[in-house]
């Protein structure tokens, strides 16, 4: 490997471990497995959101062997807003990017479709764009079309409690408040499904673990 190349990857490494421990001073990073085992196996983790903070919060709460095979989404024109931003979305967290000012000819998930053909697990966040209520807005179509295309991809779904508070919106300096992260029981896409009751139904598996 080039010498370059081997510091990159170190201080990379050097972030990642920087930031593990940071969010678990900060929020203590609580994973709770309630509904399936943390399994090597590929995955949808679909979450609620509501901070920028929600992707940190779930790699983090991932086991190691599990963060190394699992890649969040990250929105193309915040995460590459700085070079801080781009380099830590890449080098560190190997998030994949999603445009939301995409023309009408792009279609968004193509870079998940990619990511989940290299088996690839993601993180995703139906939602789209952050919320403000204590439930999740409705999903939108993209859980649905990447459950139909992959049918063998097990989707997990994930309540993130806390994190707005730990990082509410407009504010730059994280506050200490204790976070958890609980995964539930892996839902299916039954044959012949609607596009709507599956997405419902997904939402509601989400909401379910709230006071779990």
């Amino acid at each position: 490997m080039p010498p370059n190349q081997l510091i990159r990857s170190f201080l990379a490494k050097c972030m990642s471990f920087f930031l593990l421990g940071l969010v678990r001073l900060l929020t203590g990073s609580q994973a709770r497995w309630y509904g399936c085992p943390p399994k090597a196996e590929q995955r949808i983790y679909f979450a609620n959101h509501q901070s920028h903070a929600d992707l940190v919060m779930i790699w983090a709460a991932l086991p190691r062997e599990l963060r190394s095979m699992t890649r969040p989404i990250a929105a193309k024109d915040y995460w590459t807003r700085t070079p801080f931003k781009k380099w830590l979305t890449t080098a560190v967290f190997n998030a994949i990017y999603v445009a939301r000012d995409r023309t009408e000819d792009e279609d968004p998930l193509e870079p998940l479709y990619t990511a989940l053909e290299h088996e690839d697990s993601i993180i995703l966040f139906p939602e789209g764009t952050r919320g403000h209520a204590d439930e999740p807005q409705p999903f939108k179509s993209g859980l649905y079309n990447l459950a139909l295309k992959f049918p063998n991809v097990v989707l997990v779904p994930a309540w993130i409690n806390n994190i707005q508070r730990v990082m509410p919106k407009g504010e730059v300096v994280p506050v200490p408040v204790l976070c958890s992260v609980t995964f539930g029981a892996p839902i299916q896409l039954a044959p012949e499904e609607d596009r709507r009751v599956f997405l419902d139904r997904a939402r509601q598996a989400v909401v379910a673990l709230r006071d779990v």
